[in-house]
């Protein structure tokens, strides 16, 4: 069988790492030679990226367009994380002044361009070793900041009852952006603090999550169907990129 290529659109499921889809992959589509434009943390789900063969080398290319995201903000407590995933640091009252209309209007004033420090859990290396491994000890480390370009950051939802108050949200950003760290910073500027409790990529550059599939429609598909599924990549990168 000759080797497969081809750019493949995955909707992850929650708790799967990008590594944990690739090594799927290479079972599903007999070869090793995959790979992903952007990773997705285990919490969020939706639109990961998969290279198959020759399409590995577009990767840098895919990775530097923009992305959308929907998900969700809930306001009060403040997370090491930044995410649902890490330990409460902190809880805050929510100050009667918050309104569906001022969390709107905060959203809207942090669109366009700015710097944004990266969170302490992530895989950025400073000296060789991952923020992360820092974190886990309690350690705070410094970090330059990123410029990142917010195109879009709107309002879908609202919750304010006395268990949880909390924001839906699409947001449109440039690549190099964490949403949770905008979570975590949104709340910042309300007040009350914030944490990402939800995240789905629903875009990303010309790619659409409605064109993905999951792993387990993969599952059921036969080899043939799988590789059918592959779209050439040059209809998306140009020849440039894949030297």
């Amino acid at each position: 069988m000759d080797e497969a290529n081809g750019i493949l659109l995955i909707d992850k499921s929650r708790d799967w790492t990008s590594h944990d889809v690739v090594a799927k992959m290479r079972g599903l589509l007999h070869t090793r030679h995959i790979g992903h434009a952007g990773t997705l943390d285990p919490m969020a789900t939706g639109l990961l990226i998969v290279l198959v063969g020759k399409a590995c080398k577009a990767s840098q290319y895919l990775m530097s367009q923009s992305k959308v995201y929907t998900g969700e903000v809930t306001f009060g407590f403040v997370t090491n994380s930044q995410d649902a995933e890490g330990e409460v640091m902190e809880r805050r009252d929510i100050p009667a002044t918050m309104t569906r209309e001022s969390v709107a209007a905060a959203m809207k004033a942090m669109e366009g361009d700015q710097y944004q420090i990266p969170p302490m859990f992530s895989a950025i290396k400073i000296n060789g070793q991952p923020l992360y491994k820092a974190a886990r000890k309690g350690k705070e480390v410094e970090r330059e900041k990123r410029f990142i370009h917010i195109s879009k950051f709107e309002l879908t939802d609202w919750t304010a009852t006395a268990e949880k108050t909390a924001a839906g949200f699409c947001v449109e950003c440039s690549k190099g952006t964490y949403v949770r760290t905008l979570a975590h910073d949104l709340g910042r500027n309300l007040g009350p603090g914030g944490f990402l409790s939800a995240l789905r990529r629903v875009a990303s550059g010309d790619f659409k999550i409605e064109d993905a599939v999951t792993i387990e429609e993969l599952e059921a598909m036969s080899d043939a169907a799988r590789l059918a599924r592959l779209m050439p990549v040059s209809k998306f990168v140009p020849a440039v990129a894949l030297i």
